[in-house]
């Protein structure tokens, strides 16, 4: 029997004893971590917004500057899937339980909740609250996932080196990336995954318990939540043991049409011409704004808001990078730089844009034109918004088995991919890792969500998140540097490369 990598068992002890120290004080691990996340916000919020942005730049260079021809894989690799499952994937990995979370009820709690220099519940505010939406899960998070992703698809097949993340610092550190330097950027991936998927694992169980009591009268309780976690992750532990294409493919394309679905109905039974409306205007102002939104921590007034809303996302999205990016570069495989980038930056986003405006608008128009009553819940009670917005049209219990199944599948399809990237990341980089490290992964990062849960609820896993991410926003920050090395090293010096990778 093969002995447990290093990587493995240094992650392994420090995911369990944060697990074991928060479930005996999950009060303690409270403190601490509201302590450790208000630091990291006051003193480095800033650093979030422009290592962001950064790696935005630099995705859209990439497209379009003189490396946007080189393939991930030999010159004449074609891709291993078709654009349809190709997209799917990436979108449930991507966002997945987040958006179908936060798709009623971010935007309005930034409607009932903005800044203080506009009057809450007014057209400014619902403005407000759908332009912050769309740019809260625009191109931005993909530019973070398209960095690290990109960086481990050109060493894995362009390279020939371990899809793993410590591959990407070949140019920087040489030989050291496969020693203890280059081990301990892997465990920091391992990390940040762990706590990254975690609040997402969290936030998915907390929507589904919502779910079940606006359908069935099923209790809202934590211990409900943990219920739904344990369950779930039976399910996803079966689904990750088939493997990729047994398992991911087909759910991720499936519950794309269902997902689609879903959105086709309540853009239908909803305000459709209001719904267009809203999209068309939103998508105008978002790209007028972006470079002022991109770079704008409202340090006069509004600072504690964005605080709480747009570094929690930066963070959220750095702390998700290792396994998206791990996962969307083993379905990557042949496909150009131009092509990678343009496609993971822009279907995804636009599909994304259209789930705010059919959610987010129905909402907002229930508000302002309707009948209202959406508020209080979006506020007080985040994991149920959906579902009462489902409750004011018709087919009700139609569109609540569907959002539910939309949001179980895509809990499943996060944790399977997590699952498979952690377990790859801490045996080398295999392609095929064995069952028992799947399985043993699997326990943790569920155990983990379950911790956060119980220790301080959706607060605790926001933090986590945070504080997971900081020390990978400077790992992030060098593989930039370190991308753009390799490729300009192949591009005036390596003209043979691809005859080598071709054999």
């Amino acid at each position: 029997m093969k002995r447990p990598s290093a990587v493995f068992v240094i992650s392994v002890i420090l995911v369990l004893t944060f697990v074991v120290f928060g479930a005996v004080a999950p009060a303690f691990l409270d403190t601490v971590t509201s302590r450790v996340h208000g630091a990291i916000l006051t003193g480095f919020g800033w650093g979030y917004l422009l290592a962001t942005f950064a790696f935005l730049v630099f995705a859209v260079y990439l497209a379009f500057g003189r490396y946007g021809s080189i393939k991930l894989g030999g010159d004449h690799e074609k891709p291993q899937y078709g654009y349809f499952g190709w997209f799917s994937m990436l979108f449930a990995a991507g966002m997945g339980i987040g958006l179908v979370f936060w798709g009623v009820a971010e935007p309005l709690q930034h409607f009932a909740q903005p800044p203080a220099y506009l009057a809450a519940e007014s057209g400014a505010a619902a403005r407000f609250a759908m332009v912050r939406s769309f740019f809260h899960w625009g191109v931005h998070p993909w530019a973070v996932y398209i960095l690290m992703s990109l960086s481990i698809a050109y060493f894995s097949f362009r390279r020939g080196m371990p899809p793993l993340i410590s591959s990407v610092f070949y140019p920087l550190i040489g030989d050291a990336s496969a020693r203890w330097p280059g081990k301990a950027i892997d465990i920091l991936a391992v990390f940040a995954t762990v706590f990254g998927v975690a609040t997402s694992l969290g936030l998915g169980a907390m929507q589904i318990r919502g779910g079940l009591s606006a359908a069935f009268g099923t209790p809202t309780t934590t211990g409900a939540a943990l219920v739904i976690i344990a369950v779930v992750t039976v399910l996803y532990m079966i689904s990750s043991l088939t493997g990729l294409d047994k398992g991911i493919r087909i759910l991720s394309s499936g519950n794309v049409i269902i997902t689609l679905v879903l959105m086709g109905a309540v853009l239908v039974l909803g305000p459709t011409a209001y719904i267009f409306n809203i999209f068309t205007s939103t998508l105008g102002s978002y790209v007028t704004q972006l470079v002022d939104l991109s770079l704008s921590t409202n340090p006069f007034q509004g600072f504690e808001w964005t605080q709480d809303w747009t570094l929690f996302y930066w963070a959220w999205w750095i702390s998700w990078s290792p396994f998206v990016g791990l996962f969307v570069a083993s379905i990557s495989r042949g496909r150009t730089i131009r092509e990678f980038v343009s496609g993971a930056l822009l279907v995804p986003t636009l599909l994304t844009f259209l789930w705010f405006a059919v959610f987010g608008g129905t909402a907002l128009d229930i508000e302002l034109n309707g009948a209202g009553g959406l508020v209080d819940t979006a506020v007080n009670d985040v994991s149920s918004a959906l579902f009462v917005l489902l409750e004011a049209l018709p087919g009700t219990m139609i569109l609540t088995i569907l959002a539910l199944l939309v949001l179980g599948i895509f809990f499943i399809t996060s944790a399977d991919s997590a699952t498979y990237v952690l377990a790859m990341m801490t045996t080398g980089g295999e392609l095929r890792p064995p069952a028992s490290v799947k399985i043993a992964w699997g326990l943790l990062q569920s155990s983990a969500a379950a911790v956060l849960l119980v220790a301080g609820g959706l607060a605790a896993l926001q933090r986590m998140a945070i504080i997971a991410a900081l020390p990978f926003t400077f790992v992030m920050l060098f593989m930039m540097r370190s991308l753009l090395k390799a490729m300009h090293y192949e591009v005036t010096h390596e003209e043979k490369i691809t005859q080598k990778v071709d054999t």
